[in-house]
């Protein structure tokens, strides 16, 4: 449990990566006026004890909660992501997780580039690891108007809308189906009762302005969160531009033992963005770290969502369900010549839903059963612009009808209180219907099924350990474009040729883990794992906007975090991660063989929190470095420079306001979370150095 004084109230809070104790907040909270001491209200959100120090291990309980599995799972709480420099890119709630690299490369609102172990390699916006919302899947298969097949676009999101966020290494749970590769990622939203209503302003470097307006309160049992974000910036380089609007409102109640939710989300942004500069360039002084080299990108993206959810409202036992409705429209044009973009657009309606079931037997056995069904209609192209005007050539174009089922089964069992057994099954089928209007030829429909197990097991030989092991299976579901392939040139429409290629199968992943987590004390926490992942038919990002099928990959690595509670005030924490091999088992004949992913991931932090003059202070400071970063020009191997990030961020809390100032840093000239070997030398996207920016929110 958590205190914090926030519009004249005190408000607890629980379960974070970093917990902190009250401090003398509930000095600060009493008023004192004629001798007379007057407790402000006191009012509880969340649940949790009255410990404010790192929470007991909980992978032994019998419970599907992602931080129950056994496996390396980090949750971020709503509280942490109010100490976090989220600014303009939603990926920043991965800033602290260990391993996970968080990209941010003033590209405008282009996609949520994050990746884990070795996986997405050169920033594929999340691809390989599949990302729910409220039950909802947000990997986008075939995307054109984004980076390729299985991106995630969570622009639509805001911190204020965020109750926790886990994230789950490797493919180990059952419950989430297509891009499971590396992982998970499980978001879960707010309800109306778990915040303050508030208003809140932000300005930062490069003209960055944001209005935030939220709206959350409870009547008769019928709770409503609204909120609205709208969001501008011209970004560091020369044609960087951001404009955004958001829109979220959720209604929920409970009814009997149920509880039922429905949200509505609007999204629309448009943007400009500078391309990749040639690093050899940079350095001769022949272009500025703020030019743009070719022509300026941009893109628009329009986005509206529909979802009600049951799930029952005091266990875990009983009925689940999930519908959806979204429609996602998005445009992405990318410069790819002195006149030229290539230009990418999704118009698509996507459905579908889950229904699950869930047996609990005591605190020793459970069940949890269900399917799920997505469909995906809709156009995506690519076209080539000349001049910023459409030309009638085409790089791909495909109409298609993509249906996805999947039917699941997850079981807990603890034989004896120290051992946990899990074991799950997914069978997923996929019914396609692609016309390909570039090439007639290759209209083709595509019918194939995966079926993919997970068993893992949780030993607790004493209270302070927890050992876990896994083997699970993933999969990626294949992109259109490797079914119903043809020539990547810019053509016209309606050629004949082209090729089907209906024996294309699902991309499969094959894990191991093994792992613990020591807490030799009630202040001290440690989880250490390592892993080894099988792959076949890798697809990378050879260039920006280009997808190579290069084989069989094996990654190997490790990964270790430490969470220390030093008082009631201050809490640390450090994390290393380590990839010791991501390799392409037979590379083509004149390339390099290892995938472009960081060898080494550090990040630290540190928070300190208490009562100041009548109010609070919380103040933050986090680094995060890559390093060891390879990539080749044809066969030759180099390495790109290291990229450092530091954020510090102080905020305060008095009566109805909070005040916040924050910083983020990045001293490494050429250093870059993304970049791209090509023939000519490594281009990246230069960063600033330092960017800086002031809140200020009042509480009603």
């Amino acid at each position: 449990m958590r205190c914090s004084l926030i519009g004249g109230r005190i408000w607890v809070f629980t379960g974070a990566a970093l917990t902190l104790g009250c401090g003398s907040d509930w000095a600060s909270a009493a008023e004192v006026e004629g001798g007379v001491t007057e407790l402000k209200a006191i009012e509880v959100v969340g649940n949790g004890t009255s410990d404010s120090r790192i929470q007991p291990l909980s992978r032994a309980k019998v419970s599907n909660d992602p931080e129950s599995l056994p496996a390396s799972v980090t949750t971020i709480t709503d509280e942490e992501l109010r100490t976090l420099n989220v600014d303009r890119d939603i990926s920043n709630i991965y800033r602290r997780v260990p391993g996970v690299v968080a990209n941010n490369i003033d590209q405008g609102d282009t996609g949520n580039g994050f990746r884990m172990r070795g996986f997405a390699t050169n920033g594929t916006h999340g691809a390989d690891v599949a990302v729910y919302v409220d039950g909802v899947p947000q990997n986008v298969p075939s995307s054109q108007g984004g980076a390729g097949h299985g991106p995630v676009f969570l622009e639509w999101l805001t911190p204020q809308m965020i109750k926790r966020v886990d994230v789950i290494k490797g493919p180990v749970s059952a419950l989430y189906g297509d891009q499971n590769r590396a992982g998970s990622v499980n978001i879960e939203t707010l309800d109306g009762g778990d915040v303050a209503s508030s208003v809140g302003l932000d300005i930062a470097s490069y003209d960055g302005r944001r209005a935030n307006l939220v709206l959350g309160g409870e009547h008769e049992g019928f709770e409503s969160l609204f909120v609205a974000d709208v969001y501008k910036t011209n970004g560091y380089r020369k044609a960087a531009e951001t404009n955004r609007d958001n829109y979220f409102w959720k209604v929920s109640k409970v009814f009997d033992d149920a509880k039922y939710s429905a949200r509505f989300s609007h999204y629309e942004s448009d943007f400009k963005n500078d391309g990749y500069l040639s690093l050899p360039a940079l350095r001769a002084g022949t272009i500025s770290r703020r030019d743009t080299d070719n022509l300026y990108g941009f893109g628009d993206a329009n986005r509206n969502t529909y979802v009600i959810n049951r799930a029952p409202a005091y266990d875990e036992a009983g009925l689940y369900y999930t519908a959806y409705y979204e429609n996602f429209k998005r445009v992405r044009a990318i410069s790819n010549g002195t006149n030229t973009h290539n230009y990418g657009k999704d118009d698509r309606d996507i459905y579908g839903g889950r229904l699950a079931y869930n047996f609990v037997h005591g605190d020793t056995a459970s069940l949890m059963v269900g399917a799920d069904i997505r469909r995906d209609v809709g156009d995506a192209y690519r076209q080539q612009y000349r001049n910023f005007e459409p030309t009638s050539n085409f790089y791909y174009d495909f109409d298609m009808d993509l249906i996805t089922y999947g039917a699941f089964a997850q079981g807990q069992y603890k034989p004896f209180e120290s051992l946990k057994l899990l074991a799950g099954i997914r069978y997923d089928r996929f019914d396609y219907d692609i016309d390909n209007l570039k090439f007639r030829d290759a209209d083709t429909g595509y019918h194939s099924s995966v079926t993919t197990p997970k068993l893992g097991l949780v030993w607790t030989p004493v209270e302070q350990l927890e050992l876990f092991t896994n083997f699970a299976e993933g999969f990626r579901s294949p992109a259109a474009e490797y079914i119903s392939s043809g020539s990547g040139s810019a053509l016209p429409l309606g050629d004949t040729g082209g090729q089907i290629n209906s024996n294309v199968r699902p991309s499969k992943v094959k894990s191991y883990d093994v792992g613990f987590t020591f807490r030799p004390t009630d202040r001290l926490s440690n989880t250490t794992e390592f892993y080894y992942i099988e792959n076949d038919s890798e697809t990378v990002q050879t260039s920006p906007g280009i997808y190579e099928q290069v084989g069989d990959t094996t990654r190997r690595g490790a990964e270790t975090s430490f969470n220390f509670q030093a008082s009631s005030t201050i809490s640390t924490y450090l994390s290393y991660g380590r990839i010791i091999d991501a390799v392409i088992n037979n590379p083509p004949a004149g390339t390099g063989a290892s995938l472009v992913v960081p060898e080494h991931t550090y990040k630290a932090g540190i928070q300190y929190r208490d009562g100041f003059m009548g109010g609070q202070l919380t103040l933050n400071a986090d680094v995060y470095h890559l390093d060891g970063i390879p990539y080749y020009t044809g066969s030759e191997k180099h390495e790109m420079p290291p990229y450092t990030r530091y954020d510090l961020r102080a905020s305060y809390d008095y009566s109805d306001y909070q005040f916040s100032v924050y910083g983020t840093f990045q001293p490494h000239r050429y250093g870059s979370e993304v970049a791209y070997g090509t023939n000519s030398g490594l281009v990246i996207v230069p960063q600033p150095s330092t960017t800086l920016g002031a809140s200020v929110r009042y509480f009603f």
